[in-house]
């Protein structure tokens, strides 16, 4: 019995010293110990670096919120002024003819210039939603609700211009919720 007991024994603290001191006697020292830096790499001169001076540019408020229609429009300086639009395969004049008569769904179209091939149209905002049970618990005036924003008129601008042979390109530019509502009604109705 002493036997097995020694026999279990000793390869196990054989085996542990090995463990707590690492393996120190089994490693190599040589291969960092001769090691030395190489030279840095060199870049080719012809070989030119991209201008980061527009990498993090943070964009203004509301930029690149989407559309009813799912479109993302390209917000410019202005604050709350965006321009987004469409393409379509006819001619600008057949063209301009169609969006005037689809604008007059939309708003009230204040002015058009036939040789621009541009309608400024007063937009109202969207129908408003029914009201939830809290928004008329805490806003029996009406005040700070969906019926009350946005109801003055925005005006948009919707210029129409020859793209190619057979297309013509429909742009909006205004406040964001009404060129929204043109360019969603411009595309249901026109197939944009």
């Amino acid at each position: 019995m002493k036997k097995t007991s020694l026999v279990v024994t000793l390869p196990v603290l054989v085996l542990g010293g090995l463990l707590l001191s690492g393996c120190g006697m089994l490693r190599s020292h040589k291969a960092w110990e001769t090691a030395r830096q190489e030279a840095p790499l060199e870049i080719p001169p012809d070989l030119d670096t991209p201008p980061a001076s527009d990498a993090l540019v943070i964009p203004p408020p509301g930029a690149n919120n989407p559309t009813a229609a799912g479109v993302t429009a390209d917000v410019g300086g202005v604050g709350g002024t965006i321009a987004d639009g469409f393409v379509l395969a006819d001619s600008a004049d057949n063209t301009y003819r169609r969006v005037g008569e689809v604008l007059g769904d939309v708003g009230e179209v204040t002015a058009k210039d036939d040789a621009a091939h541009t309608y400024t149209v007063n937009v109202t905002a969207a129908p408003a939603t029914k009201r939830g049970f809290f928004s008329r618990l805490f806003h029996r005036d009406g005040k700070g609700d969906a019926a009350t924003a946005g109801k003055a008129a925005r005006q948009v601008q919707v210029s129409i211009t020859a793209s190619g042979d057979a297309a013509s390109e429909v742009r909006a530019q205004g406040q964001a919720a009404a060129v929204a509502r043109v360019v969603d009604t411009l595309k249901a109705k026109l197939g944009g």
